[in-house]
Order: C-alpha cells, then sequence, then structure tokens
C-alpha cells in the first residue's frame, strides 16, 4: 500500500492505516523441525590457505564479519547445487558469482543468518532466491491450508515484482509456486491465488498484512524469511508492519536482511531478529557501482536539456536500451511526447498509468517494443533489465542515494559497459559538490566544467 505524491515520489505511508498484527506466542505451538545447514565446502575451498582466502576477499571488494564466516566461493558449482539447479543458473547467462553471490552463497547455505550491505547492481537477489530454492526442496510438501515456507518482503510493488520474475526463473523447473502480493492489483484474485498454495510469497509489507488479516495464508510453515531493501522501508514508514510481519514467523527460522545503507534503526532491527548473523560488505555501500561510466554534462538552462537528448540519443540506443529520469510525471509525458515526433521507439513510465499499463510497458521494453524509457522516480528502485546499456538523469535525482539508485539502473550484475548520464543546469551547484565526491569515489574524474559549478556554492 505504498503511496506517491503528485510527483511520483514515495511518500512515508500513515501507520495506522495498516494495523500490524500482534506476535503469536509461538512457546505454545509445536513446529516441526526442519534444516537449514546444506552446505558442504568444495575441496577446492578447503585447499585455500587463510592469506589465500584474505587475498581473495580484498580482490571481490568484500569485507567480513561474525563467527566462523564460511569462506567465499569461486564456482556456482562450489556450493554442490543440483544438475538441475545448475542448468537453471546456466539458462539465465550467469556465467561466475558476483562478488555479493560468492560470499552470501556460502553464508546463506551453512544455515547462517547474514546482514547484507552490497551496491544496487550487485545480483543480490539470486544470492537469496538460490539457497531458498534449496531450503524448500528439502521440506515436505506443503498440505492445504499451508504455506508459504519462504518469505521475501521488499518496499516497493516494482521491486516485488521485479524479485518474482528473478524467482520464477529458478522455481519453476522444480515445482515450486510463487505468489506476489502488493498494491495496484486485486486484493481477492491475490487471495484466491495464496488460498490454492505456495512455497513463496513475495510482498510489501502492507498487502501481506491485508493478507494475513483476510487468512488468505498463515506462517506456520514459514521458516525463510528476506527483508530486502530494509532502509527503503523504514524510510517509507513500514518499520511496525515489518515487526509484525516478524512476529507472525518462527523464532528458530533463517533470516535475511540486505540494505543499501546501515542506519541505527536497521542495526537496532538486525540485533533484535537476527541469530548470530555474518555481515557482509561488498564495496563502498551507498556509493555509485565502480562498474558504471558516469558522464556528468552541465548545460546553461532547463531548455537546453531536451536537445541535447535528441542529438545523443541515436549514439546511445547503438549501445542498448537507455532509461531517461525525469522528476515531474508531466516532463516525463513532455520528454515521450517530443521523443515520439522524432520517431523514436519510447515510453514513459509513472504513477498515473495503472499497474496493468505499467507490466505491459515494462514487458514491451523488455522484449525490444521500446528502445527508450522515460520514468520517474518510481521505476528507480528494482528495475533489472539487462538490456539498459545508457541511463540519463534528465532532472538531478532528490538526493544522492536516489541518485545511486538510478544509475544502478546500468551496469547491472558485474556488466561492466554500463554509462550513466547526469545533467545538471547552473541553480543545481549544491547537487554538482556531492556528484564530484562521487566521481571521485567511484575512481572517475570530474570535468572542469563541473568543479567550477561545484565551487560556486561556496560563494552563493
Amino acid at each position: 500500500m505504498l503511496e506517491y505524491d503528485s510527483d511520483d515520489n514515495p511518500v512515508v505511508i500513515d501507520k495506522k492505516k495498516i494495523e500490524p498484527i500482534p506476535a503469536l506466542d509461538h512457546s505454545s505451538i509445536e513446529y516441526e523441525p526442519f534444516s537449514k545447514d546444506f552446505y558442504e565446502e568444495s575441496p577446492s575451498i578447503s585447499e585455500m590457505s587463510e592469506q589465500d582466502v584474505a587475498e581473495y576477499r580484498k580482490s571481490l571488494a568484500i569485507r567480513v564479519s561474525g563467527f566462523e564466516v564460511p569462506r567465499p566461493i569461486k564456482t556456482f558449482e562450489d556450493c554442490g547445487f543440483s544438475t538441475q539447479l545448475l542448468n537453471s543458473i546456466a539458462k539465465q547467462g550467469y556465467e561466475k558469482p558476483t562478488p555479493i553471490q560468492c560470499q552470501a552463497l556460502p553464508i546463506v547455505f551453512s544455515g547462517r543468518d547474514i546482514i547484507g550491505m552490497a551496491k544496487t547492481g550487485s545480483g543480490k537477489t539470486a544470492a537469496f532466491v538460490l539457497p531458498m530454492i534449496v531450503h524448500i526442496m528439502d521440506q515436505p510438501d506443503l498440505k492445504k491450508e499451508e504455506g508459504p515456507i519462504g518469505v521475501v518482503c521488499a518496499p516497493t510493488r516494482e521491486l516485488a515484482h521485479q524479485i518474482y520474475l528473478e524467482t520464477k526463473k529458478f522455481s519453476k523447473s522444480n515445482g515450486i509456486r510463487v505468489s506476489a502480493v502488493y498494491g495496484g492489483m486485486s486484493k481477492l484474485d491475490q487471495f484466491k491465488e495464496l488460498k490454492a498454495g505456495c512455497e513463496i510469497v513475495i510482498a510489501t509489507p502492507g498487502r501481506l498484512i491485508d493478507m494475513l488479516k483476510m487468512k488468505a495464508l498463515n506462517m506456520l510453515r514459514a521458516t525463510y524469511l528476506v527483508l530486502d531493501e530494509a532502509d527503503r522501508m523504514f524510510d517509507l514508514g513500514f518499520e511496525p508492519q515489518i515487526r509484525s510481519i516478524v512476529g507472525q514467523i518462527r523464532p528458530d527460522r533463517q533470516t535475511l536482511l540486505f540494505s543499501a545503507t546501515m542506519p541505527r534503526k536497521i542495526e537496532k532491527l538486525a540485533r533484535e531478529i537476527l541469530t548470530d548473523p555474518v555481515r557482509v560488505t561488498v564495496g563502498e555501500v551507498g556509493m555509485a557501482n565502480e562498474d558504471i561510466t558516469q558522464v556528468v554534462q552541465v548545460i546553461p538552462s532547463d531548455a537546453e536539456k531536451l536537445p541535447w537528448l535528441i542529438e545523443k540519443l541515436p549514439g546511445m540506443i547503438d549501445e542498448g536500451d537507455v532509461l531517461v529520469f525525469a522528476s515531474k510525471k508531466a516532463t516525463v509525458d513532455d520528454i515521450e511526447s517530443q521523443l515520439v515526433l522524432k520517431a523514436f521507439k519510447v515510453a514513459a513510465l509513472h504513477g498515473d498509468k495503472d499497474q496493468a499499463s505499467r507490466m505491459e510497458i515494462l514487458q514491451k521494453f523488455k522484449s525490444g517494443v521500446y528502445h527508450v524509457l522515460v520514468a520517474t522516480d518510481v521505476a528507480a528502485r528494482g528495475l533489472d533489465i539487462k538490456s539498459i546499456k545508457s541511463v540519463v538523469n534528465f532532472d538531478i535525482a532528490r538526493d544522492m542515494d536516489a541518485h545511486v539508485h538510478r544509475i544502478g539502473r546500468t551496469g547491472r550484475a558485474g556488466d561492466k559497459d554500463g554509462i550513466a548520464y547526469t545533467l545538471v543546469t547552473q541553480k543545481e551547484a549544491r547537487f554538482a559538490g556531492e556528484l564530484v565526491n562521487s566521481l571521485i569515489a567511484a575512481g572517475q574524474n570530474a570535468s572542469v566544467e563541473l568543479m567550477e559549478l561545484a565551487m560556486k556554492v561556496s560563494f552563493v
């Protein structure tokens, strides 16, 4: 039940609208035992010396903390996946694990709780989906009125839908049913789907609580919980709902928490709901992905942005699909109509379009009907389309965190040829300084024009 303001910025929900559910008294429930440690270290990993392991982690830009942290893997075969799952992984074009996958997979397969902090586009979804499949396959089949076993909470319907699509890629061949539960879709249809039974539910917190209240599902068999983009869920006011959902699930569950940043509130939650977790940090959290080339273009005025875009678009499209971000819905529509006049294959995505239309637009963009997608920040989180090679910030983001997530829509999962363009006008000198810091942190150069613009802020 996420809401947006008139310009599509997500707003904090009124907590009174979604009353949390009281926690269960788990001591009065007789839960069936379950297994969560499926990991057997491969000989090639066991043979590594402690120094080898330290150097390997350093090469992956991985930092870990916790008790007896499993060593990072080098290949998917090191996990001991079934041939069927390895075939599914290969079919999706995964050749080798990304850094977060190298370290998170052995931790999660060992049954440990994890706090994963990785930059956007790091491949973390597969790091929790693959172990979830194995975890579920080991358990007895669900009976009528039972399920789910795996529960994934995400802050927005866009991210929930993206995780749903990713999960389906691996679950289908294993006969695992996945349901997505979020706002903007029929509650009745979701109720019926959940009642029919599913092993995995992927949901936004508000809609999941609605479904629990409607008795569409219960958490008696739930043993694997993922909180994805926990910081974003807290930003949007979902803390009471998250705590409420956690209170419905048995205390000996396996819990995975992923967050781009680690504010005090998230630290407190992690201490309360995770057991002996391993913390994994990949790269500099909250920083832009170094695999993405950033180009910051200083533009004299707003009026000159569109001509710049029209001139540069053909070259960008030659490299792959393009995602353009604007801060207002009216600007998105205006850019779309101007590009249509220039015969570009373009579509617009923002909150005025209903969920079905948005799904259709995304599907057509993925399948190549459109080459350019113009969007508000409603699309910034969780949009995972590998064909996007260029991101254009037509308008600057509202803050640096939003900027990092926007440009993270390219350079996905280690793809090193993504480019992010940011258009900055003279009146945006304050943000120019933050962009300079971001470029330096990502090991990239800031132009003389950008440096000069950033310097102006000192004299304003």
